[in-house]
């Protein structure tokens, strides 16, 4: 539970720590490039922790006690007198094109970021499991399909799905169009097969947990065998006798063909004393076992004996792929994944603007930093893979036309290309106003979406 904690604070804070350097670097470099001076590059709010100025920089660079963003002070008559000799540089001084370059850059230096980030996976690979169905559930959209047992899905409208993650992302994407979704499959049998799902039968994916409960497909895993890997001290299973290596033969007279079987069956019966059976070291012996009780979903009780099965990476290896690119292939392929994910990051927006999808498609910081405790512990290739996407959703969002936001800025400034002057001091100081209160109000949502989804 701690280690878990710490992971996903740490991976908040690293998360955002570098997407948001990344960002202000975008804004600082460009600015300097064009010839804005920039008074301060600071990484975080509130408190300076440390400060520091480079040789023959007249930028004050700063690291804030508040690592939940960041910004970049640049010289503007709007906010301080100003030196003649410098006027020059003030940002409120530069033309109407380096202006919109310099607040377009944080934006697209996330972009940027995240095709890089997404040229890097491609690259160092990625090891998954092979997209093969195992139980298609009745009355479901991918039992109208027709979908059966044991079929690989191979592509999802054209691209290739080589893992569940592939498959998983390809889905998400084209779910987010409400067009319909065709599958290429291959059945156990190696031919192929052509699915046709309709979004309308799919329904709303914020709705279930796991996208493919939408679908009713549960993914086909190989058969473990009920054996004791490892058991945890002053619970039931270690109470009961139980050992590492011990095979589960039999319980309450009924033969636990695998551990999923096995798992059910203490799950269901918290507190039931009951007899089993186990095999150790070649000698059949009994004995009872009396699982605990913890809360499960709704609140309701199920079983839990504090033991784990044993790793059999041997099972896995038919169901494992490893899916990598080379550098030069997988340029193309990180600019599309890009793309792909500022289009669905700006359908998903729309479609919860305009109603069509459910609020509980939000996420905030505590979302986030589960998901990133979740990657951290998972390794290098999925942390990255997590921060490319966050990075196209801070890139996307930040364009948004909503005062206070680089999106705001660029809005006001088509309206200057218009009308051929700058919007009124007025008119700008009541967007920032109405901004900050939409932006404070999505605030107060994303963290009610957070702790609703941590409550249940």
């Amino acid at each position: 539970m701690l280690e878990t904690l710490a992971n996903s604070i740490f991976g908040f804070i690293l998360a955002i720590g570098i997407l948001v350097t990344v960002h202000e670097f975008g804004h600082f470099w460009v600015a300097r490039r064009l010839g804005v001076k920039v008074l301060r590059f600071s990484i975080g709010f509130g408190k300076p922790l440390l400060t520091w100025h480079r040789r023959h920089d007249d930028t004050e660079y700063v690291l804030a006690a508040i690592p939940l963003g960041g910004y970049v002070k640049m010289l503007d008559e709007r906010e301080a007198d100003v030196p003649r000799e410098e006027a020059h540089r003030a940002f409120n001084r530069q033309p109407l094109w380096v202006r919109t370059a310099v607040v377009l850059a944080g934006p697209m230096f996330n972009l940027l970021f995240a095709v890089f980030l997404f040229w890097l996976v491609l690259v160092l690979g990625e090891t998954g499991l092979k997209p093969v169905v195992g139980e298609v559930q009745p009355g479901t959209p991918a039992a109208a399909a027709g979908f059966e047992p044991g079929e690989q899905i191979l592509r999802i409208n054209g691209r290739e799905t080589p893992t569940w993650s592939q498959m998983l992302y390809h889905f998400a994407s084209a779910a987010a169009t409400g067009d319909a979704i065709t599958m290429d499959t291959r059945d156990r049998d190696q031919r192929l097969q052509h699915r046709k799902l309709a979004f309308d039968a799919i329904g709303d994916m914020a709705e279930v947990k796991n996208p493919l409960k939408a679908l009713g497909i549960t993914p086909e895993f190989p058969v473990m065998p009920a054996v004791i890997g490892k058991v945890l001290p002053g619970e039931p299973a270690e109470k009961a006798g139980l050992k590492v290596g011990d095979r589960i033969l039999k319980a309450d007279g009924k033969p636990m063909e695998s551990w999923s079987q096995w798992v059910r069956l203490i799950r269901a019966r918290p507190l039931q004393p009951m007899r089993v059976e186990i095999e150790r070291d070649g000698q059949v012996q009994e004995l009872e076992l009396v699982p605990g009780v913890v809360d499960g979903a709704e609140g309701k009780a199920v079983g839990r004996i504090g033991a784990a099965n044993q790793p059999m990476p041997e099972l896995w290896k038919s169901y494992r792929v490893e899916y990598s690119l080379g550098p030069l292939e997988a340029l193309p392929v990180a600019v599309t994944r890009t793309w792909d994910f500022s289009v669905l990051t700006f359908k998903v927006m729309w479609r919860i603007v305009s109603g069509q999808a459910s609020l509980k498609n939000l996420g905030g910081p505590i979302t986030m930093a589960d998901a990133a405790g979740s990657a951290v512990s998972a390794g290098l290739v999925s942390f990255v893979r997590l921060l490319a996407i966050i990075s196209v959703s801070l890139g996307v969002f930040n364009l948004l036309p909503i005062p206070v936001l680089d999106g705001g800025h660029l809005f006001y400034f088509l309206i200057e290309a218009v009308s051929g002057k700058p919007p009124s001091e007025d008119f700008m100081l009541r967007g920032q106003q109405i901004g900050l209160a939409l932006l404070l109000s999505l605030m107060v949502l994303v963290f009610y979406q957070d702790i609703a989804r941590l409550v249940g």
